[in-house]
């Protein structure tokens, strides 16, 4: 199906766009009265998640009320453990737990390589339907998480200040850590292929653990299992969005993919000397700045859009929207992006 709106995949490839396309990370979510009302039809996250026509649903509403230029499927990067054997609860104001964790060889011997098809067919089902309800609108992003960020949930159980445990393993039982590192990976490139399979027009790897390791180990144990993630996907294009790993960000543009997001806290011209001008940007605006009025969040994108200028870029935050920020600010930002990166690049 040919897409009325494609600036994303446009941006993506870095081809010529007439502005700078625009979505948000968490987008899809609590940040949208439409979405709680759907969330209260349900027992649970995890409920909406695995009800196909549900998922669908809040996948749409940003498109529809906030104006951006992609949908992203509603999941979560938790599924993949789940599919290999490691069942997960979400908390309610405490986040995902695991009721059992990974300690030994012998449990991640027992976790299998997850089937898309058999394991996730609600994700691949709510993709399907999300795409035929969005009938060529714009595209559908679908995601997973990295396998370090993954590993670090079934070693801990929960999120961490310090993932400390998920940390110690690499120390002490390296050769245990990349058994694991391998299977979540495998099952991360079948569900990633399925995902593209059942209509993703792009995918993105969320690293969101990225930035508690030192640079050796984040290279060894994180960013050659993206590489190998970016090197089996040629179908669509890849975003890889490394929170916090401000020190990888050369090793970064030797990646086989076509984005790379920034959070907040890499400054926008040295992160383009570092990674070059072959891959497009995605971010960066410090989802606080969603707190201002109109006006200043107006201003700050308009900052945000000038460091950028016209290189290739993706407009969007320097992680997820928090849920406690007024929809209407976030439109002021779609808006601001639309309109002033229209003039930019005029």
């Amino acid at each position: 199906m040919q897409l009325k709106n494609d600036l994303l995949l446009r941006a993506a490839r870095g081809e010529k766009v007439e502005r700078t396309p625009v979505w948000l990370m968490r987008q899809a979510g609590r940040i949208l009265p439409e979405y709680r009302e759907v969330r209260a039809s349900v027992s649970g996250f995890i409920e909406l998640a695995k009800t196909p026509a549900l998922a669908a649903e809040v996948t749409l509403q940003p498109v529809d009320i906030l104006g951006v230029d992609a949908a992203i499927i509603f999941s979560d990067i938790l599924v993949i453990p789940e599919a290999m054997g490691l069942p997960y609860e979400m908390v309610e104001k405490r986040g995902p737990y695991f009721p059992k964790t990974i300690a030994s060889i012998e449990e991640v011997k027992k976790l299998r390589i997850a089937s898309p098809e058999e394991d996730l067919n609600y994700v691949l089902e709510a993709i399907k339907i999300t795409k035929k309800e969005l009938d060529g609108r714009v595209p559908l992003i679908g995601f997973a998480g990295c396998p370090w960020t993954i590993f670090c949930y079934m070693i801990e159980g929960s999120g961490s200040k310090t993932f400390s445990k998920a940390r110690k393993m690499l120390y002490r039982e390296p050769e245990m850590a990349r058994v694991l590192l391998d299977k979540i990976t495998q099952s991360t490139i079948d569900y990633l292929k399925a995902q593209i399979a059942a209509g993703a027009d792009i995918v993105q790897i969320f690293d969101s653990w990225a930035g508690i390791l030192p640079p050796e180990q984040y290279n060894t144990f994180s960013l050659s299992y993206i590489q190998q993630i970016c090197d089996a996907i040629d179908e669509v294009p890849v975003t890889v969005f490394a929170k916090g790993a401000f020190f990888a960000r050369s090793e970064m543009a030797k990646l086989n993919c076509e984005t790379i997001g920034l959070d907040w806290n890499m400054k926008i011209g040295e992160s383009r000397q570092m990674i070059g001008e072959d891959k497009t940007l995605q971010g960066n605006l410090d989802p606080c700045a969603l707190y201002g009025s109109s006006k200043e969040v107006a201003s700050a994108t308009r900052n945000m859009l000038d460091q950028f200028g016209n290189s290739r870029h993706i407009a969007n935050l320097g992680h997820g929207v928090y849920p406690d920020i007024d929809p209407k600010m976030v439109k002021v930002f779609v808006e601001t992006v639309k309109d002033y990166s229209t003039k930019l690049r005029a």
